[in-house]
């Protein structure tokens, strides 16, 4: 189940590419924030695959809640003229580097135990 999320990053991207919609400037940080936010619910996503925790409900809630709420909160700090958007990129930035670290490791031991296991192989 890990590729659902990964093929609709892919996907995703593919479409932005090749698309050419035009985003108005005063909607970038909007969309950032946003982008951010759906980047670390894919990232959380392909974590909980990997743990085998992975659910299809709490994927999708969080995908939309998150990035809507990351937009809101970009909205609100502009119409107080206040940078609000800023503590959604550090929380959403921090989640999304540990998402990767964790998927690296579980990534880098499942290596490591095939390494292990075909040295074994090749010393009989």
């Amino acid at each position: 189940m890990i590729w659902l999320p990964v093929l609709g990053l892919l996907v995703g991207v593919a479409v932005g590419f090749v698309s050419n919609v035009q985003i108005p400037l005063a909607y970038s940080s909007y969309l950032s924030i946003a982008i951010l936010a759906a980047l670390d619910t894919v990232f959380g996503g392909i974590r909980a695959s990997l743990e085998k925790a992975f659910d299809d409900a709490v994927f999708l809630s969080g995908f939309f809640f998150n990035t809507l709420v990351a937009a809101l909160l970009a909205y609100i700090g502009v119409q107080l003229g206040v940078d609000l958007y800023l503590a959604a990129v550090v929380a959403f930035g921090v989640r999304l580097f540990q998402n990767i670290a964790v998927i690296r490791r579980i990534a880098w031991g499942k290596v490591g135990k095939r390494r292990g296991s075909q040295a074994g192989v090749k010393q009989m």
